[in-house]
Parts: C-alpha cells; sequence; structure tokens
C-alpha cells in the first residue's frame, strides 16, 4: 500500500501534465519560488529594494528540506549577499541571489543581480526603489520517468511526457518598493511580472521539439506579488526584543505565507514559532556571534501530508561585516534586521 502511494505521489504531476497535453499542442507547466519559513533572514530574496538597506555587507544562505520521507519531496537552496555603496554623492545598493530547487522530476534555478536607491526620507522613514535582472532555468528529468504498468490514467508512451532530459532558460527581472521606518518596515515587490516562459530542449539540441513527435514542452515560472512587514519590539527592563515578521506571496490565483514571531535574548540567541499558511507550524531557534548567525526551523505539517512525512528542516547561516559610512551608523534597520 505504502509503495503504490510512493507511486503515485511520483507522477502526480504528471497527471496536470497529460490533461494539459490533450487539451492543446504542447505542455505548460508552472513553477513557483521558494518560500522559506525563515524569509525574514532572506530579505532580498523576496524584494530587490531591500538590498544594500543596512550599513553591513550581509552574505546569507538557506537551505530548505521539505517534507522529509517522501520521494522527490521539494529542496532549495539560496545563497544571496548583498552591500551599501555611494555613487555620485548618493547612497545605493547593491546584491545577487543564487537560488536552486527541486521538486519531483524538476530543477530550477533563479540567479539575479540587484540594485535598489532611495527615494525620499518620509515621515521619519525612508522609501527605497529596487529592481533585479537575472536568469530562469528550468530542467525536467524524463528519462526517469516512471509509470506503472497497471496505472489506469496513464501509457509509458504517452507522448506528452518528455521521455528524455530537457531544459532550458530565459531572462528575468523583479521590482520593488520597501518602507523602513525605525520601528518597522514594509515592502512591496512584483517578481516574475512577465511570467517568463521556457522552451525545454533536449540536451544538446537546438530544437525546441523534445521527443519526435509534434509536442513542444514549456514550462513558465508564475509572477509573484510579495508583501512583507516587520518591527522590533523591546521589553521594557529585559533584554529580550520580540520581532514579529510577515510576508505574503499571492501569483494572483493562490495565496501563501508565513506569520513568525521570535524573541531575541541579549542580541545573542532567539526563539520562536511560525506559522505557514495552510502547510505547517514551524518552531525557530538560532544565536548570532561576532557578526556569524545561525539559525534552523523544523515544521510540523498542518495537512494530510503529515501521515507521510516526518516535517520540514531549514537552515539559515549569514556573516555580516561593518563598512563605514562616515563614522556615523546611518542604517536604515539596526535592531529590526539583524542580518
Amino acid at each position: 500500500m505504502e509503495t503504490r502511494l510512493r507511486h503515485k505521489i511520483r507522477i502526480l504531476a504528471l497527471i496536470a501534465v497529460s490533461v494539459i497535453a490533450s487539451l492543446c499542442p504542447y505542455v505548460a507547466m508552472g513553477q513557483s519560488d521558494p518560500l522559506y519559513t525563515q524569509a525574514w533572514a532572506l530579505p532580498t530574496l523576496y524584494n530587490p529594494a531591500s538590498a544594500g538597506s543596512t550599513d553591513w555587507l550581509r552574505i546569507r544562505g538557506a537551505a530548505r528540506m521539505q517534507w522529509v520521507g517522501i520521494k522527490n519531496a521539494p529542496k532549495s537552496f539560496t545563497a544571496a549577499a548583498d552591500i551599501p555603496f555611494k555613487l555620485i554623492g548618493r547612497r545605493w545598493g547593491g546584491g545577487v541571489n543564487v537560488t536552486q530547487d527541486a521538486i519531483g522530476l524538476f530543477s530550477n534555478t533563479y540567479v539575479n543581480g540587484q540594485l535598489s536607491g532611495r527615494l525620499k526620507k518620509l515621515f521619519g522613514g525612508e522609501l527605497t526603489v529596487g529592481l533585479q535582472v537575472g536568469y530562469f532555468g528550468s530542467s525536467f528529468k524524463g528519462s526517469e520517468v516512471y509509470i506503472p504498468d497497471d496505472d489506469d490514467y496513464h501509457d509509458s508512451n504517452d507522448p506528452s511526457i518528455p521521455n528524455k532530459d530537457v531544459g532550458g532558460g530565459t531572462i528575468d527581472f523583479g521590482v520593488g518598493l520597501e518602507y523602513v521606518h525605525p520601528k518597522f518596515h514594509v515592502g512591496v515587490s512584483l517578481i516574475h511580472p512577465s511570467s517568463p516562459k521556457v522552451k525545454l530542449n533536449t540536451k544538446g539540441s537546438t530544437s525546441s521539439t523534445a521527443t519526435s513527435d509534434n509536442h513542444e514542452f514549456e514550462t513558465y515560472v508564475n509572477r509573484v506579488l510579495y508583501l512583507t512587514a516587520g518591527s522590533n519590539i523591546p521589553v521594557k527592563n529585559t533584554l529580550i526584543e520580540l520581532q514579529p515578521d510577515l510576508i505574503l506571496a499571492s501569483d494572483m490565483r493562490t495565496l501563501s505565507g508565513v506569520l513568525s514571531l521570535k524573541g531575541w535574548y541579549n542580541k545573542m540567541f532567539f526563539g520562536g514559532f511560525a506559522y505557514r499558511w495552510n502547510d505547517a507550524v514551524s518552531v525557530n531557534i538560532g544565536t548570532e556571534f561576532k557578526n556569524f548567525i545561525f539559525g534552523y526551523a523544523y515544521d510540523i505539517p498542518t495537512s494530510r501530508i503529515l501521515k507521510a512525512s516526518s516535517g520540514s528542516h531549514e537552515i539559515t547561516v549569514g556573516y555580516r561585516m561593518k563598512l563605514d559610512f562616515s563614522g556615523k551608523n546611518r542604517h536604515r534597520h539596526r535592531s529590526i534586521r539583524l542580518m
């Protein structure tokens, strides 16, 4: 019974592929950005306006292993860095993000460079705009497609399913705004606004045809609108600071998000909880020491997936180095974002 369940999970994505293929001459398969439980530690991943938003060079990495125990479950890895700089008498920010994720037989790569600039001071805070330009690549391991002989829905020779490894890439971009006040920050961004499409070609082929038939395989990444917000609340007469954070993501059809609350003790240790919308509850712990930071999150599924998985694990690591901006620390979220 368990083996059959795993077979069904493995071909779940293929079911949708086959249905669409029966209605049109090509197969379109949509992809989405990974949403980290500790999204607060990766602000530039979701909003280019966050690049260079502190007086620190920040280098960060994250790894997420989702639904451990289920074969071919989602896995995501991210490396990010950003830095502030001055040019022609103005302050700017630059950043770079690299993300690789895999789900089932799909693997995706997102690479982008970012530039942000301050628009104006407003109501005691600062409004910043950001732009990112990069690359989105996707591949599908058609050579590993497995369809059981007793499957009632698919033919192992179905031409709508690639039988070879295919892949491709395209240019991608995103825009964002962020307002940062000494007591809170809020941002909005639109990533992949054109919902870029990628023709999936066999390795070494310049043709967009993935099989000998007339089926053309195509994938795309969903445009996503992000809303981020956070605050820093010192607890009077204690060494504790509370930091609520929120990220909402919508592809104009569905909504996902993470609401978290962590408490810092003496700016060295933190612990807290998070809720992933219609997905999981999470426990978060971490520490910061000599500009190095480490965080861990364990997600417990709130859906029936709990019967097949022991949960999800996520690790974030980072390092920051203070930069000299005329001696006075004027970065915009000194205590709101410790990374």
